[in-house]
């Protein structure tokens, strides 16, 4: 039978407890740091977008895209997009440029506002407002009353209404804007 005495030394144990804490401590900070730091750099390289392909914007994605695209113009030149809305303008606008448009809903009484990419297309003319059309483009860096994304159309088509015509705010920190919310 063999008998082990061990010596438990309290503040021995608390000392190297306490160094123990403040190592991970140190660790997670340097950790967290990185992420802050060159996490962001690659959420933003690899964007919504790619740039090689044609990225199809679906009713589930349009605002979380629109804004990103809004938010960053600068990283999204040059990336090619495929989405479906209808023909809106305002009075301002050339006669080559239209808003392609989605009603967002922004209440539970179905109260919604109107959003969308601004687009340059040469034929513009030929669609009337409310016209729902398909249609891929580039995005490309403009002024409309300050930057704004601008679609320079390379293919458009007419299509049928579909029956996902709403879209919903980006996320869940969307602050509408409607008082009667």
């Amino acid at each position: 039978m063999f008998i082990y005495n061990i010596k438990v030394n309290g503040s021995k144990i608390f000392k190297n407890f306490f160094i123990l804490v403040v190592i991970l401590l140190i660790i997670i900070l340097c950790v967290v740091s990185y992420r802050v730091f060159y996490g962001a750099n690659s959420v933003a390289k690899n964007s919504i977008l790619d740039s090689n392909t044609i990225f199809s914007i679906t009713p589930k994605n349009y605002t979380n895209v629109l804004k990103a695209v809004h938010d960053n113009i600068d990283d999204y030149v040059g990336k090619n997009i495929k989405f479906t809305g209808y023909v809106y303008r305002v009075l301002d606008l050339k006669d080559t440029q239209f808003v392609l448009a989605r009603d967002m809903i922004i209440s539970s009484n179905f109260q919604s506002v109107i959003v969308g990419f601004l687009c340059e297309y040469e034929n513009a003319k030929s669609f009337e407002d409310g016209t729902w059309i398909e249609l891929i483009g580039t995005i490309t860096k403009g002024d409309y009353h300050g930057d704004m994304p601008i679609i320079n159309v390379t293919k458009i088509d007419k299509i049928e209404k579909p029956s996902e015509e709403y879209v919903y705010p980006p996320d869940e920190n969307y602050i509408p804007t409607s008082l009667g919310v």
